[in-house]
């Protein structure tokens, strides 16, 4: 397993996967810590999450260079997703307890409840592009519902993995509770069968989700898939086009352009048209492209030499197929695997621009004739993750119970925030994180009667 530095091509570490003996152990380890830690009360896993979220904060610079070392996101958004991960902690600490409280139901009996209780150590199989707040995002309410996790994550930032846990037993949480395993694929699915793990969350591709899937599913055990998306970010004649402006360039170009709820799809009405895309163009080639450790990069490369190349398949397959290309469109002349910050207009259906996933700095304008076109082609999708639309707010509301999405944001790009569900629907996913929502997936919840 070896980790590339993107930026420059270098090689930062090479680490030697474990052996089947040393995942029995891991896994071993986390079934006797769980029966521990599922006795502890709320305040004490509560206490726990506090330090973990001062560990996060205190340790915010080392933790953002290592993942721009590993996978390239610029530094400043690193800094920020390490306080985001501090906020998660101590969001459910202050929050499980109440979620998990057990609720009383009348029926026939003297007492009758419902109770929400842990089912066990979890898996879960997170990504490269997050790569700390994919983890507490699962962690924080898995953990806090009394569940203990084995981590697999993306194999280029072991170093991402391996501080995750030590934060873990920094906090002193019991030995077991979070560990981590370096492992393929292959063995992956071993230990998703393995009789003592009883669930899975998986972030990553359609692909991948359909496997775990099947592999749970054989084992009769819960899932959560967060997958792809191809966000449409609907553009209306009625919109602040200021406003829609800065933020359209930020959800698109935002962590590299690799995020599975970036606006990937710039639907726009017809009569705002050419001013969006003239506008958009003129933002897109303000942003400074370069080393990620610069504080004043806006974009930095993408995680993976066949990643770049994967994207610019997209871009030419959609040229070919008549897209036109304002800006960008190619790889720049320089070491480390950078893209070049690319608009593609009149993208349609059947273009990789718009049926796939574009995990990059590209974005596509496609041409709406009016507000139900623009819906139409919203939904004209495989995914359904997020998608926002910039009209009058009230209209938002309204046309927003028509969009075919896990969330949708009006006025606002697409974010994930501990207080709201998140999740998709069709091909983007099962299941919900966060919230309430969240920190029921991996409980059992049980009915209790009483006559």
């Amino acid at each position: 397993m070896r980790s590339i530095n993107p930026t420059n091509e270098e090689l930062i570490s090479e680490i030697t996967p474990h052996t089947g003996d040393e995942v029995d152990a891991k896994i071993e380890v986390a079934e006797d810590a769980y029966f521990k830690w599922r006795d502890r009360p709320f305040s004490d896993r509560a206490e726990h999450f506090h330090r973990l979220g001062r560990l996060l904060r205190n340790g915010a610079d080392d933790l953002g260079h290592r993942m721009t070392e590993e996978m390239g996101k610029p530094i400043v958004q690193a800094r920020k997703e390490v306080e985001k991960c501090a906020w998660v902690c101590d969001y459910f600490a202050d929050h499980g307890a109440a979620f998990l409280e057990p609720q009383s139901i009348k029926t026939d009996a003297t007492t009758s409840r419902v109770e929400f209780q842990p089912l066990g150590p979890i898996l879960a199989i997170m990504p490269w592009n997050f790569p700390l707040w994919q983890v507490f995002r699962f962690a924080a309410p898995t953990l806090m519902a009394g569940n203990v996790a084995l981590l697999k994550h993306a194999p280029n930032v072991p170093g991402c993995a391996a501080d995750i846990t030590r934060l873990f037993k920094e906090a002193d949480f019991p030995e077991g509770v979070f560990d981590h395993l370096y492992v393929d694929v292959e063995t992956t699915a071993d230990v998703l069968r393995h009789d003592t793990v009883r669930g899975a969350a998986l972030t990553g591709s359609v692909a991948a989700g359909r496997s775990v899937a099947t592999t749970a599913g054989e084992a009769l055990k819960p899932y959560v898939l967060e997958l792809g998306g191809s966000d449409p970010f609907v553009v209306l004649n009625d919109c602040d086009l200021d406003w829609t402006i800065e933020r359209g360039t930020y959800a698109r170009m935002m962590n590299n352009g690799q995020s599975c709820i970036a606006a990937k799809r710039f639907i726009v009405e017809d009569g705002i048209h050419d001013e969006f895309a003239r506008r958009l163009k003129a933002s897109i080639e303000t942003l400074s492209v370069g080393d990620p450790m610069d504080e004043e990069t806006d974009v930095g490369p993408l995680a993976r030499g066949d990643l770049r190349d994967e994207l610019h398949r997209q871009v030419t397959q959609s040229i070919d197929y008549g897209a036109r290309c304002l800006t960008g469109g190619a790889p720049p002349e320089r070491r480390g695997f950078f893209y070049e910050p690319t608009l593609l207009v009149d993208v349609k259906p059947g273009m990789p621009a718009f049926n796939e996933e574009t995990f990059g700095p590209v974005a596509a304008i496609i041409r709406a004739d009016d507000v139900d076109h623009a819906i139409e082609l919203a939904n004209h999708s495989q995914f359904g993750l997020g998608a926002s639309i910039w009209t009058d707010a009230a209209r938002g509301e309204t046309l927003s119970r028509r969009l075919q999405a896990g969330s949708v944001f009006i006025n606002e790009l697409v974010k994930s925030d501990p207080r709201l569900p998140f999740g998709g629907i069709k091909d983007s996913g099962i299941g919900r994180e966060l919230s309430a929502f969240g920190i029921r997936e991996f409980v059992n919840i049980k009915t209790v009667y009483i006559r």
